[in-house]
């Protein structure tokens, strides 16, 4: 029997580029070689696409594009093929396809750019699609979601670029409707890049600033402090939802700005919760997965408070998929090793292709 070919897209030109590579290189283990034929195709820091033959290691310690064998290659937006078309040596070469895990984050990545690719080209992927992918990387997007289907939120407000040229006027308004502290953050990015803590007036039109560098739109948010918990939701039509986890670290005090706070080397899991409000977020991350339209797989983030109030903070559509990510220790919860997590998102992928939601 042929083998299923399975195409694995990581890299990427976000700030997460490395967070991608280290998932790609334990997806590719964890896939089955009897049953599938794996082609990799590697995206740069500075965007080229590539197809990469080489050893799986290349790709955990970053080395991989130095491969010499490796050859321009892209996705082909035309149905009629659904594959891949490397080019080496002036030459073209199609490359068919079954089914894509993008295992991609952060912007021009994980924002649906290339999942609308991925549609044009008519090869199922794992994961969900460019709505989704957008509107969880866009948190104003995510807040307006939430907001109209009564999901609660931290408090927050929006600043477009139109109104830099009273941008003042603006932080002025915005700090005394809220009051310090705030958190100040670019609207789309998928890490914690260009966040800041302001606790001043003048922090926080420096905040403001900083995160306009790095996007068009920045959301201010009511700074939450809080119990941060964690839950993985996986599936199409009838969604699952792990057992709740909490990020904890006793040497380490929550930081919003900090990327690398939120790995699996913190979590603590089950979470030291009472049973109904474990309920209440599994019950609040399916009902968010299904509003926002994902599928496949999400991690969705939650802040509990001191007085008891449960607060989403964020959906990601592609979550770090290393053993030990958060995403992964969550559905061990639930019986999946990492092997049979990695097949059935790529079984369910093909399977549920053809749906739209």
């Amino acid at each position: 029997m042929a083998r299923i070919k399975a195409a694995v897209i990581f890299g990427g030109t976000a700030r997460e580029h490395a967070l991608s590579l280290a998932s790609a290189a334990e997806v590719i283990r964890s896939i089955p070689k009897d049953k599938y034929e794996v082609i990799c195709i590697g995206i740069t820091r500075k965007g080229r696409w590539l197809y990469f033959p080489g050893d799986v290691d290349d790709i955990a310690d970053g080395t991989w594009e130095q491969d010499t064998d490796c050859a321009s290659a892209f996705i082909s937006p035309d149905p009629l093929y659904r594959g891949i078309i490397t080019i080496e040596n002036g030459e073209t070469t199609i490359r068919r396809v079954d089914v894509v895990f993008p295992i991609l984050m952060g912007k021009k990545s994980g924002d649906g750019t290339v999942q609308g690719l991925l549609d044009l080209s008519g090869i199922p992927y794992v994961g969900s699609g460019v709505l989704a992918s957008a509107s969880c990387m866009d948190k104003s997007h995510t807040h307006m979601v939430m907001d109209d289907y009564d999901i609660k939120t931290a408090d927050w407000r929006l600043i477009t670029q139109r109104e830099i040229n009273d941008l003042d006027n603006k932080c002025s308004a915005i700090a005394s409707e809220m009051n310090f502290p705030l958190i100040v953050k670019p609207a789309n990015s998928g890490s914690n890049s260009g966040t800041s803590i302001a606790a001043t007036p003048d922090e926080f039109l420096a905040a403001v600033k900083l995160a306009f560098s790095s996007d068009n739109k920045v959301v201010v948010e009511k700074y939450i402090k809080a119990r941060k918990l964690e839950a993985a939701v996986l599936g199409y039509d009838m969604p699952v939802c792990s057992p709740v986890g909490e990020i904890r670290n006793p040497d380490r005090t929550y930081d919003p700005t900090d990327f690398n706070v939120s790995t699996g080397d913190d979590l603590t899991v089950p979470a030291d919760i009472p049973k109904d409000i474990e309920r209440k977020i599994q019950e609040t991350a399916i009902a968010a997965f299904k509003a926002l339209g994902c599928r496949g797989l999400a991690r969705v983030d939650f802040f509990l408070t001191e007085d008891g109030e449960l607060l989403l903070n964020k959906i990601g559509t592609m979550p770090g998929l290393r053993q030990n990510s958060v995403f992964c220790r969550l559905m061990k919860e639930l019986d999946y090793s990492h092997d049979e997590l990695i097949v059935e998102l790529l079984e369910k992928a093909v399977d549920n292709a053809d749906r739209n939601y």
